[in-house]
């Protein structure tokens, strides 16, 4: 594919966005804790035992190369990727060396707004905004050696785009300015917050481009896709969203719990047991969050690897183990259980803000 044309990349003193996420920031948390690893193929997923059941948590650019993705099960990424390095999820070490990342980032004359352990928003006023993101660039680097890409835009949305445009390790401006020059063509689940479901919706209405989406009848998308969902799309294909970025501390939307089985279970009774279970170490997450819950919702995954989920607004947010644990085996009910079961998950959505 053409690579989209630049913005310009000087001018005055402007608010700015920018996107900083970490470059294959597991595996390279890995790959810098055994130097002997780099440059070969990395998987990492469950336990590291492709024998269990367990799905890819990430895989280092050479695995990517074979197909291997984030999500699909270890045992297919083996069979991709026979010669690849398996190793075990380590949460921990994890968390540490994001802490690391977000502490160093913080000593930028920057608003930090936290997404997750590999990624975060910049508020920044700059003239320069690409001397600044390669600042960062440098710090990051100087502190964990990692390597990081950065994208700029005038929103968070434009921003977190520029930034697939930066990887691996590199800069990348999208604003209103080239928006249309780098988006127009491309197929609307290059959007953020648009997947590939819901794109094959929107094709299906005769909306295949982000520019065919954003010249879209506004009434027409709120009668096919809802009146807030419709309206949404279009706004997302002008580019247009958020351009405030926040300090506060990030607070979890939901806690949940899932338990992949090493045996299908196809048992009623040990089904409504298991999800019982989940839904009583949740129902101690949200005790210990300090905030009742406003949503349950139970996910399934049937054999061999196709997954539904059912959820449910409470009559009013509870912490109650008891109540939670009903919603969740009410919702037990609308599955049609003609599959062996591999997966059950749980999970409490708290009120939104």
């Amino acid at each position: 594919m053409r690579r989209p044309p630049r913005a310009p990349h000087t001018g005055p003193v402007s608010d700015w966005v920018l996107h900083v996420d970490l470059d294959q920031f597991i595996a390279a948390v890995e790959v810098a804790r055994r130097p002997e690893l780099r440059g070969r193929p990395v998987i990492v997923g469950g336990n590291g035992d492709p024998a269990e059941r367990a799905v890819v948590a990430t895989a280092s650019y050479e695995a990517r190369e074979f197909g291997v993705d984030s999500g699909i099960p270890l045992r297919l990424a083996v069979k991709r990727c026979p010669d690849a390095v398996l190793l075990p999820v380590d949460a921990p070490a994890y968390q540490e060396v994001s802490d690391r990342v977000m502490a160093r980032l913080r000593e930028f004359p920057v608003v930090v707004e936290v997404l997750g352990w590999d990624e975060a928003f910049l508020g920044a006023t700059a003239g320069d905004p690409e001397a600044l993101a390669a600042e960062i660039r440098r710090g990051v680097e100087e502190e964990t050696g990692l390597s990081s890409s950065v994208g700029i835009g005038d929103n968070k949305l434009r921003a977190k785009l520029a930034t697939g445009f930066a990887k691996p390790a590199g800069i990348y401006r999208l604003t209103q300015e080239n928006w249309w020059d780098v988006m127009a063509e491309r197929p609307t689940d290059a959007l953020w917050g648009i997947g590939r479901k819901t794109a094959k919706k929107l094709a299906e209405a005769g909306y295949s481009t982000i520019l065919g989406l954003a010249a879209a009848d506004p009434d027409a998308l709120a009668a096919r896709f809802g009146p807030k969902l419709g309206p949404w799309y279009r706004l997302l294909a002008g580019g247009i969203g958020d351009a405030e970025v926040s300090a506060t501390p990030y607070v979890a939307r939901s806690r949940s719990r899932e338990t992949t089985f090493q045996q299908d279970l196809t048992d009623p009774d040990a089904i409504a047991s298991e999800t019982a279970a989940l839904a009583r170490r949740v129902a101690q997450d949200v005790a210990d969050e300090g905030r009742p819950a406003a949503r349950v919702a139970v996910k399934v995954r049937f054999a061999p690897f196709l997954t539904h989920t059912h959820s449910v607004t409470l009559p009013a947010p509870s912490s109650d183990p008891a109540v939670l644990a009903a919603a969740a085996q009410d919702l037990l009910g609308r599955f049609a259980f003609g599959k062996p079961v591999r997966l059950l998950g749980v999970r409490a959505e708290f009120p939104r803000a």
